[in-house]
């Protein structure tokens, strides 16, 4: 299970076996997972030094050897669709891909990568330009599939949103908890969920943090950095923070489940200052639980975040050379401070922002509706063949 995309695969396939007539076997990366019709695999002898790309391709190679006999196959993110369209090549059978991310918007990738993100480029690019059918998570990201890869039909690229489990979301606060986390309930809090990655803009979030109110306790729940260069900067950012104010309560373990609810249910505001974002699922998750989100304008966030009735969304201006980098860093930050101090000056006003948020998942962003959508897919692609 990792990052968000990892959370959809695992929500999808629950909901289309529960909830529509498919029979869903999963092949993924990693450690053995105690589940039925659920295989995973690891790196294959030989290639456990190799590139990461490397890596990746190896054990896609394994995964298609097993798909023969199905009667359709679904990839998700660089890491998985060459086996899709490895399994496409080898058994004729129609190959679904959904896009979480696209490489040629996240060059910073090579940092982590090196030459291994030309090859995850060429995987991406060979399976989405060949593929049945293109899933894209928002309107934005679809948008964002067509301009990079001009070549693909505009209509086989489809929109189906990411969904959320309103079962497992949902408003709990757990003062205990939260305080065994070493955060203060007592306190208005601004918290943030994510990996420590270029995309997820966290040190604009702490260059920002310096202008509001020296009460206001920031809770990072940031791990799993991509580099040590982009570590090194949230470490220094972080510290020279705590050398200013108090309430700077960075969690950098992967927190439980419940533990997660418990920090969201009991923040006043959370925040997305994501500069590339296709969907952002996380703000799914807080607006189930009941918090504001405050996010940038980016991506497929306005397309969750209802600007001014769930949230607030920060105006940005960005390069357009793939990055998503602010063409104004300053100012980017200065409107996320000032978007938070709005927010948080104004807790009943958050509170409603914050049922409101509640009540726009319970109504377009369940999982059994998102079933649904996918199984249409599948079918108007089987019919196509």
């Amino acid at each position: 299970m990792y990052g968000g995309a990892g959370v959809h695969v695992a929500e999808l396939t629950a909901a289309l076996r529960s909830g529509t007539d498919t029979e869903v076997r999963v092949r993924a990366f990693g450690a053995f997972r105690d589940e039925a019709d659920v295989w995973a695999y690891r790196t294959p002898n030989g290639l456990e030094q190799a590139n990461g790309a490397l890596q990746a391709l190896g054990t896609d190679v394994a995964i298609a050897a097993d798909v023969e006999g199905a009667d359709l196959v679904h990839s998700h993110t660089w890491y998985a669709n060459a086996a899709g369209r490895i399994a496409q090549l080898t058994y004729n059978i129609p190959h679904v891909v959904t896009a979480h991310s696209l490489e040629p918007l996240r060059p910073w990738k090579a940092e982590q990568l090196g030459g291994g993100y030309r090859l995850s480029s060429w995987m991406e690019r060979e399976a989405f330009e060949r593929a049945d059918a293109v899933v894209a998570v928002s309107k934005a990201m679809r948008a964002d599939i067509l301009r990079s890869y001009p070549s693909i039909d505009p209509e086989r690229v489809q929109v189906v949103y990411n969904g959320i489990d309103i079962d497992a979301w949902r408003p709990d606060v757990d003062e205990d908890a939260v305080r065994a986390l070493g955060i203060d309930p007592s306190r208005r809090s601004v918290v943030f969920v994510g990996r420590i990655t270029r995309q997820k803009g966290l040190p604009y979030l702490l260059r920002a943090v310096a202008s509001l109110p020296s009460d206001v306790q920031i809770v990072l729940c940031a791990g799993a950095p991509d580099t040590p260069e982009i570590m090194a900067e949230v470490t220094g950012l972080v510290d020279s923070l705590r050398s200013e104010r108090d309430g700077v309560v960075w969690i950098d373990r992967m927190l439980s489940h419940g533990e997660i609810v418990n920090v969201l249910s009991s923040g006043t505001v959370f925040v997305c200052p994501s500069i590339y974002e296709p969907l952002g699922i996380v703000n799914l998750e807080a607006m189930a639980c009941g918090i504001p989100v405050v996010g940038t304008g980016t991506g497929g966030i306005p397309e969750v975040v209802a600007d001014g009735l769930t949230g607030r969304i920060v105006p940005i201006d960005q390069a357009q050379d793939g990055t998503g980098t602010p063409t104004d860093p300053d100012r980017y930050v200065a409107d996320l401070a000032a978007t938070l101090n709005e927010v948080l000056e104004d807790e009943g006003l958050a509170k409603l922002m914050g049922r409101a948020g509640r009540l726009r998942v319970e109504s377009e962003f369940t999982w059994d509706a998102i079933a649904r959508r996918t199984r249409a897919v599948y079918d108007q692609v089987l019919a196509g063949r």
